[in-house]
């Protein structure tokens, strides 16, 4: 028998506590589980073996490092979920069974409750806790009815989250029971089961058939069928970082967790054929919608461009009517060739010239697809003279189409962010709890961190700091009044730093602010990374300059100097009299009108609209004229002395870019006005 380190009991004696973790990939994650089951075992003799599926990410190297008082399974090859835990369930010699994920984290006191649970409740065979995501809500898994044909069909039809609040709806995630109750139920999640020997021994392992999913609910189904209850608790809780080994894997997540339930419905309810029909419908239609909503761009452009390619075949017929040939019509037998055909070329060769991508909309790419398609129009109607019915219309229709098809990409670009990729998102405004020397140290490391958060400051635990000011970051609030903070300062990410607070105080302050549309984040071993729901961030990463900064490219330099003099134009013909005539009316010059004032020097050539706050000086590794806005404009929380925001500019500059910053600056100009 393996005796961790930091039990409080001596003697060999038989651990109180086994705990089982299957792992796969997820070392960051594992690690940070590892520091809290230290946290929550003192007092308790536990064992944990943790079983690892083949990982290859440095997981079994890091475990037995620093973990010694893991037993370590390494399998050869990925098991699955069932049969790797059976594994660990093999050598576990525990009073109490705990089957928990490597993507968790527990509270200190979640292993001593969740034991007097079980010691207070003599029917228990098994139970699970709270789970909360990463963003404090609850989640749904964590307390589960079976799925029998009316409570899968339910689901399936998308009828349970239409009528959460439903007894006769909701049967499958019981979403209209309290979740601040305890009570039985038929299932609960495998990320946290936990179980007693005696349980255990009379049902048996995990069903080997279920890879993964399904296999959880299989063994409640059994625990239940054996006599005993499922019990959901919610006076103790624990955060999931929900699927981060599926995503490590190459499995296809949608079509793994309904075979599950197909196997789980064929086992249990053989004799519903209707319900194996829909199990099966579900898989595919599941496929289909996911397979769709992973190129919705592609769907949305083809559509609007129907849209919007027919409005402008119906405005160059109206307009060659109206001033070329008021007696000229269209014959009734071309009506259905005019808006059918011309546009299935264009959407054919926007194919062809890879307009349509999944994650991107390309103006230039669909302005030569309207030049390609001309060609391809007019070829046509040269062998099919019957529907050339007027070289008016065509040239009307394909000088309006790049304005149409290309304009409402830039609009879309512009005011819904649609298609923007490969460009750079503003930077979260990130706010860490603690004022510690590792507060300290991660703060300093997240500005040094190229695209990194920008840190509105420190959160402190008691409230006499707030205001005081800790390596020059201030501290902008405490935790009691974390909410607050949250909501004055628009803050978009908190990331806990381990050692200041309890795992307990960590995970009631996420449960806290569910309402607050906030990510949490919490840093590993000395700050070396930080995990969140949708990523682990390292830290320490090299930081190299890069050659090819896309402000110095060809390309970039006369599209850049092109959009500068044309917007400078159009500002001071149309919106420059307008603020002179309020300058004049109110006697006051504005921050704004200082700003649009200095667009004639971008006329000249003197400075770009966007840009770098300085000239560029001889060898430095970016180029281009001074802006009169820029990064070091728009991001207020920066160091001003500093030239990263510059420096971070002119690599990702482009077109789009500029226009983020304009607006923001516009915006931003208008406030203080």
């Amino acid at each position: 028998m393996l005796k961790n380190e930091f039990s409080t009991e001596g003697g060999d004696q038989t651990p109180v506590l086994s705990i089982i973790i299957v792992n796969y990939n997820v070392k960051e994650f594992i690690q940070n589980l590892l520091e809290s089951i230290k946290s929550a075992s003192k007092g308790i003799t536990t064992e944990v073996i943790i079983v690892d599926n083949a990982s290859d990410d440095g997981s079994i190297e890091l475990i037995q490092q620093k973990y010694p008082w893991v037993k370590l399974l390494v399998n050869s090859r990925n098991l699955g979920f069932g049969k790797a835990n059976n594994i660990g369930l093999r050598q576990a010699t525990g009073r109490y069974i705990l089957l928990l994920n490597p993507d968790t984290l527990v509270k200190e006191d979640t292993f001593e409750k969740m034991i007097a649970f079980f010691e207070a409740t003599p029917d228990a065979g098994m139970a699970g806790c709270k789970l909360l995501n990463t963003d404090g809500s609850l989640q749904l898994a964590c307390r589960r009815g079976f799925p029998g044909p009316w409570a899968s069909f339910t689901k399936i039809m998308g009828l349970s989250a239409l009528f959460p609040k439903s007894r006769w709806f909701a049967k499958y995630n019981l979403t209209y029971l309290d979740e601040n109750q305890t009570y039985a139920v038929d299932a609960i999640s495998g990320a946290f089961m936990m179980m007693t020997r005696e349980a255990f021994e009379k049902t048996g392992e995990f069903d080997e058939t279920f890879f993964m999913y399904g296999e959880d609910l299989d063994l409640c189904y059994r625990i239940n069928k054996a006599g005993y209850k499922v019990y959901y608790v919610h006076t103790t809780e624990i955060i999931h970082y929900k699927g981060e080994s599926t995503k490590r894997s190459d499995l296809n997540e949608v079509k793994v967790f309904y075979e599950a339930m197909h196997i789980f419905v064929k086992k249990y309810y053989s004799g519903s054929w209707l319900l194996s029909l829909f199990l099966r419908s579900a898989i595919f239609f599941r496929e289909l919608i996911a397979f769709m909503g992973k190129r919705k761009l592609v769907f949305l452009a083809v559509l609007v461009d129907i849209i919007f390619y027919n409005l402008t075949m119906l405005f160059a017929v109206e307009m060659y009517q109206r001033y070329r040939m008021p007696n000229w019509e269209i014959p009734q037998y071309g009506l259905p060739v005019i808006y059918t055909v011309p546009v299935l070329v264009h959407i054919l060769t926007s194919v062809v010239l890879t307009v349509y991508r999944k994650d991107r909309l390309s103006v230039l790419r669909t302005i030569g697809a309207v030049i390609a398609g001309f060609f391809v129009i007019t070829s046509l109607t040269f062998f099919f003279k019957d529907y050339a019915f007027s070289r008016g219309v065509v040239l009307i229709l394909y000088f309006s189409l790049p304005v149409t098809l290309a304009g409402w990409r830039v609009v879309a670009k512009l005011w819904f962010k649609a298609g923007v990729t490969g460009g750079v998102s503003f930077r979260k405004k990130a706010a860490i709890v603690g004022t510690g020397e590792e507060a300290v140290r991660l703060a300093q490391k997240l500005q040094k961190k190229k695209g990194g958060s920008r840190i509105a400051g420190l959160i402190g635990l008691k409230r006499s700091q707030t205001g005081e000011r800790i390596e020059g970051f201030e501290v902008i609030g405490s935790v009691d009044h974390i909410i607050r903070v949250i909501r004055e300062r628009g803050i978009e990410e908190v990331i806990f730093t381990t050692g200041e607070l309890s795992y307990n105080a960590i995970i009631g302050i996420v449960a806290a602010c569910r309402k607050e549309n906030v990510e949490f984040q919490i840093t590993g071993g000395e700050s070396d990374f930080m995990v969140s729901k949708s990523e682990v961030s390292l830290l320490n990463e090299i930081q190299l300059f890069e050659v090819n900064y896309n402000i110095g490219l060809p390309l970039h330099k006369v599209i850049k100097k092109t959009f500068d003099f044309l917007f400078a134009l159009f500002i001071l013909i149309f919106l420059f009299p307008f603020l002179f005539a309020g300058r004049v009316i109110s006697g006051r010059k504005s921050r704004f009108y200082e700003f649009i004032s200095k667009f004639p020097q971008v006329l000249r050539g003197k400075v770009s609209i966007v840009g770098p706050k300085q000239e560029a000086a001889p060898g430095e590794p970016w180029l281009g004229k001074r802006g009169l806005t820029g990064f070091w404009f728009t991001d207020i929380d920066e160091d001003e002395n500093s030239s990263k925001p510059d420096i971070f500019y002119a690599k990702n500059q482009n077109i789009w870019l500029d226009l983020e910053i304009i607006g923001r600056t516009f915006n931003k100009l208008m406030n203080d006005s």
